[in-house]
């Protein structure tokens, strides 16, 4: 199992990371959650069924997404953030803003999940460093809306490695404990499903970066294309093939999965624990 993360409890297993999308446009449960009563509800369904950590963000990455203005982000997130904190849950935010960041921390939120990798905004690694508050540096090409075009790589595992040795590097630079770095490879962001599917596959390579690692496949693309016959699944039907991945990759060393339906997901990786504890010499 990874080193454990400072400023988090130690992980025994990979941990589970349930989400919040207080969204009108993410691609899975845009709109059924952006008022701040149904998204705290929503949080707290998510830890009675064994969420260790939830994610809670205010602006859609998905592929095509368009921006919103930084002042909504926050309206979205604050009280959310607030209350499920003030409820003893170990919240992430979910932005690339330093604004929105700083607003989330100062309300309880514990962990900052950036996907862009400290790239959008220059100013959120500074933050992250003075705050000395975990920091989730995803693999990250572009904004959503164009990111689909720098889908292009010779090999996806040693780019994708190389390219986070080098955020890695640039936010240690900026103030960062390396301890308090978790690093994602970012499926489904300027990736095909080749490029996803080729990921999970060696991600144990991706160890060597010697940071732990955050997976989020839940309910993409690239499982309703493989799903599909003549179109894609739809993304309600995708559960099962998202609890595959994430026994595969919590079996793999995964530290945390990041999931919408968290019960299965939550039964998968002590499973793939018990399995790994298994296979360990007496």
């Amino acid at each position: 199992m990874e080193a454990p993360v400072a400023g988090l409890p130690a992980a025994e297993r990979c941990l589970v990371m349930g989400v919040i999308n207080v969204t009108p446009d993410s691609f899975s449960d845009g709109g059924a959650f952006i008022d701040a009563d149904s998204a705290i509800k929503h949080g707290r369904k998510l830890l009675a069924a064994g969420a260790d950590l939830l994610d809670v963000g205010g602006e859609s990455t998905r592929p095509g997404a368009q921006r919103v203005p930084v002042d909504e982000e926050i309206r979205r997130v604050l009280p959310v953030v607030r209350e499920l904190a003030a409820e003893g849950a170990v919240i992430s935010i979910d932005t690339m803003r330093a604004t929105t960041a700083e607003a989330a921390l100062a309300a309880g939120a514990r962990l900052v999940n950036d996907v862009s990798g400290g790239v959008a905004d220059p100013g959120l690694p500074k933050l992250v460093a003075d705050a000395a508050v975990p920091y989730v540096v995803m693999h990250w090409r572009g904004h959503s809306a164009r990111m689909q075009e720098h889908a292009v790589y010779t090999d996806v595992v040693r780019e994708v490695y190389d390219e986070l040795r080098e955020r890695l590097d640039a936010v240690v630079a900026a103030g960062v404990d390396p301890k308090r770095v978790i690093l994602d490879p970012g499926l489904g962001f300027a990736k095909t499903a080749e490029h996803n599917w080729t990921l999970i596959a060696r991600l144990r390579e991706l160890h060597a970066l010697g940071r732990p690692l955050l997976v989020g496949a839940s309910r993409k693309s690239f499982l309703g294309r493989l799903l599909g016959e003549d179109s894609p699944r739809p993304v309600s039907d995708r559960d099962d093939a998202t609890l595959a991945v994430t026994a595969l990759v919590a079996a793999a060393g995964a530290w945390a999965v990041r999931v919408h339906d968290v019960r299965p997901n939550a039964d998968a990786v002590r499973v793939a624990a018990a399995v790994t504890a298994a296979g360990r010499p007496s």
